[in-house]
């Protein structure tokens, strides 16, 4: 029987371990970026077409290679960091494997210029499916030029599995601002598209990270610093008044290569004990240095999961340095009891009630003699109002019944959905809830609206984010939402990378009410906002938490308009906790089954549920 077992081509073992190093446009903006901090380069620019997949370029004036250098670069395995095994374990550089520019020319054309201090000439190559095309000596400055085109044309299903462009770009501006957060020392630029995201000049560490999150996150940074005989722990946290609902700004570097550790990540969050709103994030940018020996890098090909000797040890130095960074600047939380209703009722001492029944009908009582005189008067009347206010409406149920209600025509019934009732709107009030009992507020949560056979429990905020989305899904294709103009302009100062995507969308997000401006650089300017925006809530929270919802469903892959739409109802929709009027759930409840779907919200929470007496009456049985 003949052999079967034979080596695989080069062109073929590249491309498979392409498949671990390129996984997307962002993984050869990471590869490329380290290569050229590796040279030495304090200037280094990236360029980037249609979101990578055209033309990734990365420009350095690093110390540039010979021509049998350049040529060996493209070889797997091939590499200037490390000579023996040993060597793994006392890196100080990013890159150690050898395979990244081999894995990128096998899935990409890529062309090389290159030129050290000492040459008169440069050298150019051209690489294809990994095969050299082109050498050649040419003229170029110091330092290296890699341009990568056509990713994945050797691969077509790889490449139909990338996702749209607004996604491979937020990627590529995640690899480029970790990289760039490493070194501070080190000028770099962005440019996607002709258009300038980033410019961020040499500096400190503290200068780079408001470059990259914006001018807004300056005074909400508490700087960290902690020294060991293991390790030095250094860089920034935020305050727990700067947090947000989605990740991104959570950056841990051990020895500036940056790292995800959940259990780090843990460690931070304990630091901050009660001081963050559930399911918020803090800003945080850490450095962990530490003896290369006590760490193991080489667990993936991204080289992003590493392993300590000692895990618990630095969980523990972490923890201590943030609640030491947030202990010495004073950073407390704050308790507003003016704010919160419920406080007050807490601190309230409740009064003594004592009634007396003036007539045997329910719900009319008396204060006592004892109680008429005296500052206890006020208590009673008070107390008085608030029993009439629990059994108003019970006149509505027949005495003689049995509590049960009267027998009605014209209750309003709910849906289309097997087994629940179908809500008809009322002919003469063109309304499906006015002409009924009123509607209620229970905890300032939920609404209950009476059907014929029992009640509706809505969820106000999940009602209002359905009929808010398919509001603004209309705007977006016809029907642009009216503006309430502003006396006076107020303009917004984003991040580098949030500016970028604004522009992207802000077409869309003018459909939405909003009358915004660029105002140069990463600033905006808003002349309107929705003119039936909620009160309590001005027009920058809106637009940044739009975009963070945003960016939140960006993975989704939704389409810009369906994520637009679901991020604005989010944000906009009223919030639990806040307290209607009649006319007000009349108007929601009429909004909702007016709904295409009034089932759910866009996230899929329900909108109500349905109670039927008869299940009622078993339950008290």
């Amino acid at each position: 029987m003949a052999d079967v077992i034979q080596l695989l081509p080069d062109s073929v073992a590249n491309q498979i371990a392409a498949g671990e190093v390129v996984q997307r446009p962002a993984s050869v903006v990471k590869e490329l970026l380290e290569n050229a901090v590796d040279a030495g380069a304090n200037k280094i620019q990236l360029i980037v077409r249609d979101a990578g997949k055209t033309l990734i370029q990365v420009i350095d004036n690093g110390c540039g290679m010979s021509e049998t250098d350049a040529r060996m670069s493209f070889e797997r395995h091939a590499t200037s960091k490390i000579r023996e095994s040993k060597d793994l374990f006392a890196l100080h550089t990013f890159g150690f494997r050898g395979e990244a520019l081999a894995s990128i020319a096998a899935v990409a054309q890529v062309e090389m210029k290159t030129r050290r201090s000492t040459d008169e000439l440069g050298t150019r190559l051209v690489v294809e499916d990994s095969f050299v095309k082109v050498q050649e000596p040419c003229q170029a400055p110091l330092g290296t030029s890699i341009s990568v085109k056509n990713l994945f044309y050797t691969v077509p299903a790889r490449k139909s599995f990338l996702k749209a462009d607004p996604v491979e770009t937020r990627h590529i501006l995640d690899e480029f601002q970790r990289v760039a957060m490493a070194n501070p020392d080190v000028f770099f630029s962005l440019h996607h598209n002709d258009s300038e995201i980033f410019h961020l000049p040499i500096g400190n560490l503290r200068q780079r990270v408001v470059k990259i999150f914006g001018e807004a996150v300056n005074k909400k940074l508490v700087p960290a610093e902690q020294e060991t005989d293991i390790l030095h722990i250094s860089g920034f946290v935020g305050k727990p008044d700067y947090v947000k609902k989605t990740r991104g700004e959570q950056l841990f570097f051990v020895n500036k290569r940056f790292i995800r550790s959940n259990y780090l990540h843990h460690a931070v969050m304990s630091a901050y004990e009660d001081l963050l709103p559930a399911d918020t994030y803090p800003l945080y940018v850490l450095f962990l240095d530490i003896n290369p020996a006590s760490v193991d890098i080489n667990v993936h090909p991204t080289k992003q999961e590493i392993k300590f000797d000692d895990e618990r040890l630095v969980y523990n130095f972490l923890k201590v340095a943030v609640r030491h960074a947030l202990g010495s600047h004073n950073v407390t939380p704050t308790l507003d009891f003016e704010q919160e209703p419920a406080f007050q009722q807490r601190l309230t001492p409740a009064p003594v009630l004592r009634p007396e029944r003036e007539s045997s009908s329910v719900g009319t009582f008396r204060p006592s003699k004892f109680d008429q005189d005296g500052p206890a008067a006020s208590r009673h009347t008070s107390n008085l109002e608030n029993w009439e206010k629990l059994y108003k409406g019970l006149e509505l149920f027949e005495k003689g019944s049995g509590g049960e209600p009267e027998p009605t025509t014209d209750e309003p019934v709910i849906g289309t959905r097997p087994g629940v009732e179908v809500l008809e709107m009322d002919d003469d009030t063109e309304s499906f809830s006015k002409g009924q009992r009123e509607p209620y507020q229970v905890h300032g949560q939920y609404i209950i609206s009476h059907i014929k056979s029992g009640y509706l429990l809505i969820d106000q905020q999940a009602a209002s984010e359905r009929v808010l989305y398919e509001r603004y899904l209309a705007a977006l294709e016809h029907q642009p939402i009216a503006t309430q103009k502003a006396l006076f302009p107020k303009t917004v100062e984003l991040s580098a990378a949030d500016a970028h995507l604004l522009r992207d969308i802000l077409e869309e997000v003018n459909c939405l009410g909003f009358e915004i401006s660029e105002f140069g650089g990463n600033t905006f300017a808003i002349h309107g906002s929705p003119a039936e925006l909620r009160p309590g809530i001005s027009e920058e929270t809106l637009l940044q938490k739009v975009l963070e919802q945003y960016k939140g469903n960006l993975e989704l892959q939704l389409g810009a308009r369906d994520n637009l739409a679901r991020s604005m109802a989010r944000n906009a929709a009223m919030r639990k906790g806040q307290p209607l009027t009649v006319p007000e759930m009349q108007d929601l409840i009429d909004r909702l089954f007016a709904c295409t779907v009034p089932f759910n919200s866009p996230s899929g929470r329900k909108c109500f549920i349905q109670y039927d007496l008869e299940e009622l009456q078993r339950q008290f049985s």
